[in-house]
């Protein structure tokens, strides 16, 4: 079992999803609950090779998105009071910067955030489609 709770078997799952849809430009893949986190894939040529390393720097990214436990919550508060119009079903966040991409999907209590160099935003929701599955059926919905 695993830092975050997940056997080896479904971490490899989630890993394989991820280098499939995203493809060579995967950075890192990395598994989050509120409370701990799991580094499931790094590019061989990142950070030398050293997944402690990369765990460490990639720790202020996990930081960050922990927040979003608690504002896909707001979201769909808002939503249901009728505050927001509806958005429909919270599907996965992307972060965009000069040189790559962070991108995130939550249900319940389990993350799993992306790093990539750049590549078709779309490609990321092909992934977060299938990553919110295997989330979904091992997790339960949110």
């Amino acid at each position: 079992m695993s830092e975050t709770g997940i056997d080896e078997e479904f971490a490899e799952e989630i890993a394989t999803t991820c280098r499939t849809g995203i493809g060579d430009t995967l950075r890192s893949v990395i598994h989050f609950t509120p409370t701990d986190s799991e580094l499931l894939y790094l590019r061989s040529d990142l950070y030398g090779g050293d997944r402690a390393v990369a765990k460490e720097r990639k720790a202020v990214f996990v930081a960050n998105e922990r927040l979003g436990f608690g504002t896909h919550e707001t979201y769909r508060r808002l939503g249901e009071e009728g505050f927001e119009p509806i958005l429909g079903e919270y599907e996965l966040t992307i972060r965009a910067f000069a040189d790559g991409f962070v991108s995130r999907v939550i249900v319940g209590d389990h993350g799993i955030l992306m790093t990539s160099d750049n590549l078709p935003i779309a490609d990321f929701e092909d992934v977060a489609v299938s990553i919110r599955k295997q989330l979904e059926d091992r997790f339960g919905p949110e």
